[in-house]
């Protein structure tokens, strides 16, 4: 039998020792504080890959395993809960090192020439970077998936269409205005105020913190779409900043402008 396989045959049969000894040197590597449950959770997924390596020292195969690709994604996976890709990319260094020391030490166990040994190190790294770059990857994937779904839901929260009398209804915008909210008012709220038995619209603007010219244009066109539904719109609670930055930009709000919702409703008949 080659040294090779003995050293394969030797990692499948001790994965659940080389992992955790793999954690444990992590684990004594880095300056960071690491709970019982999620050593626990480390050693499990070593002991897939430390099996990884038994499989492809001995393969010599440039390909890198999809198993390795799913556990690198499942990684991701993990990291994203938190929201920390740090807390797992600074110990792919230390890891790099201590499984380096463990193939050196089964080297010299099992005579594997310095040829054998430096092509063994050459795959697990290859190997390590491949999985530290699927996992990035796919961390920024889901990352990026978290936040349209949590900025869908906000704007769900954030851009009701409230109606206050019969033929009245209010679309009052808060906080900090972004072109996603704004083009969900339009693809969403817009339709279904068109399916109300609405006679007056009025945007409320006295809660808004920060807007920007683009998002003016857009609330524009907003505005355009539902007057051209032969619906009323009304402006109120319209800031110094944003009276000015309209002006500037020679938008046109709304035809019709109070300063705070409680009048507008008084002037409607």
């Amino acid at each position: 039998m080659s040294s090779l396989k003995s050293i394969s045959n030797y990692i499948f049969n001790n994965k659940e020792l080389l992992a955790n000894e793999i954690v444990n040197g992590v684990v004594h590597s880095i300056d960071m504080e690491i709970p019982p449950w999620e050593q626990e959770q480390a050693i499990n997924m070593y002991i897939e890959f430390v099996s990884f390596i038994g499989e492809y020292v001995v393969s010599g195969e440039e390909k890198i395993p999809d198993s390795l690709l799913e556990w690198s994604k499942r990684n991701a996976a993990m990291v994203s809960l938190d929201g920390n890709l740090s807390i797992l990319v600074v110990r792919y260094l230390p890891t790099r090192n201590v499984i380096t020391e463990i193939l050196t030490n089964l080297a010299v166990q099992f005579n594997l020439s310095l040829h054998e040994l430096s092509k063994m190190i050459i795959q697990v790294n290859r190997m390590l970077d491949v999985s530290l770059n699927e996992t990035v990857a796919n961390y920024e994937f889901l990352v990026s998936e978290y936040k349209k779904t949590s900025q869908m839901e906000i704007a769900k929260v954030a851009t009701p269409v409230i109606p206050v009398k019969d033929g009245i209804i209010v679309l009052p915008l808060v906080g900090r205005i972004d072109t996603f909210r704004i083009k969900y008012l339009i693809e969403n709220s817009t339709p279904k105020i068109a399916n109300m038995d609405v006679n007056y619209v009025i945007i409320d603007f006295s809660g808004v913190y920060k807007i920007d010219k683009v998002n003016i244009r857009l609330i524009n066109e907003m505005v355009q779409m539902i007057r051209l539904m032969g619906i009323n719109v009304i402006a109120t609670g319209v800031s110094p900043d944003l009276a000015k930055m309209a002006i500037i930009e020679g938008i046109e709000i709304s035809s019709i402008v109070y300063p705070n919702l409680k009048i507008a409703l008084e002037s409607i008949h």
